[in-house]
């Protein structure tokens, strides 16, 4: 039989309502009935997540005992504790320490997969982070020749891009042939992974009204239809490129599973309105799946017990999900 897979938890910006979803999702027994858990931070940070969510449960320092077990990250906790409801040096030093550890553990092979609580890149900056966000640093610490590219998922759709964080004005340079190949693969083998035998995927265009037969750009025929055509000869279900004004309508009524967008705010934009408090992110391509739920930090209901815990228990459940498949694969050579 196959194994349990092994999920590190990192609660995110100390200053957020992280720490507060982590121990909501701990406090259900339907977590350690999934997977082997393991906590990146530390004793005071853990006793003061369940003091926020107002629950209790179960943790130990040993390994394989079936209890989420609690692994220190090395970081300095601050000697008057973390300031919260506001970016600060200190939290983002914290939540990099703890995410670095859930890295190096992956890159030991000891990890199947990542879920980070929300973080605050004002935060990781004041820390020293120079990359433009967290997936950019990923690459960095696992130095591994894999690279991230963002995907986010809700229970009902998956969507991938071609292009990520980049100015507006660098999109069209930077979509290649090979780069839409490359993460429509990745968004078919994230579908698959979420149970769905054959994925049906849509991919948008660039242009509006999909460049119009070359009035308005050529991107469409020189290099997304050649490109589409490329991953159905590889048994990838893609169609398209599709106007992206309509493309969501047609995924809103059942007719794609995953969207492949050309740019950041192209798939962002229909995501957060068909559910917001329900999306997920993940860091495909990495050499370990990362995911967090999709909302920010929202200092604003910080100690209300009122965060939404929707979104971080689908990120937990993507990364079992994604995290057992990788087992898998691993278990069966």
């Amino acid at each position: 039989m196959t194994s349990h897979p092994r999920i590190a938890l990192t609660l995110g910006d100390p200053a957020g309502v992280g720490p507060e979803l982590v121990a909501r999702q701990l406090a259900d027994p339907a977590s350690t009935a999934v997977a082997d858990i393991l906590i990146i931070g530390d004793e005071q940070e853990l006793l003061e997540a369940m003091a926020d969510a107002g629950v209790e449960f179960a943790w130990t320092r040993e390994r394989g005992t079936g209890v989420p077990q609690l692994i220190d990250n090395g970081g300095t906790r601050p000697p008057g504790g973390f300031v919260r409801k506001q970016p600060t040096r200190e939290g983002g030093l914290w939540a990099m320490a703890s995410l670095r550890t859930a890295l190096e553990l992956s890159k030991a092979g000891d990890v199947d997969a990542i879920v980070f609580a929300p973080l605050n890149k004002s935060s990781l900056h004041l820390a020293g982070m120079t990359e433009n966000d967290e997936m950019a640093w990923f690459e960095t610490v696992l130095d591994d020749g894999t690279s991230a590219t963002e995907l986010n998922i809700l229970p009902e759709l998956v969507t991938g891009r071609v292009t990520s964080h980049c100015s507006i004005s660098e999109v069209a340079d930077l979509i290649t042939y090979d780069l839409i190949v490359e993460r429509g693969e990745l968004l078919e083998r994230v579908l698959r992974a979420r149970g769905i035998d054959e994925p049906r995927i849509g991919v948008c265009a660039l242009n509006p009204h999909a460049g119009e037969s070359g009035k308005f750009g050529r991107h469409e025929i020189d290099l997304i239809a050649p490109a589409i055509a490329e991953l159905q000869r590889r048994g990838v279900d893609a169609a398209g490129p599709f106007p992206s004004d309509t493309i969501f309508l047609k995924a809103r009524d059942g007719g794609f599973d995953g969207v492949l967008t050309m740019y950041h705010d192209q798939g962002q934009i229909a995501v957060k309105l068909l559910g917001f408090d329900r999306g997920v992110t993940m860091a495909g391509g990495l050499s370990v799946p990362v995911c967090t739920p999709a909302h920010g930090t929202a200092f604003d209901v910080v100690g209300t017990r009122s965060a939404s815990t929707g979104a971080y228990e689908h990120a937990f459940r993507t990364a079992v999900d994604v995290g057992a498949q990788a087992r898998a694969a691993r278990e069966s050579i």
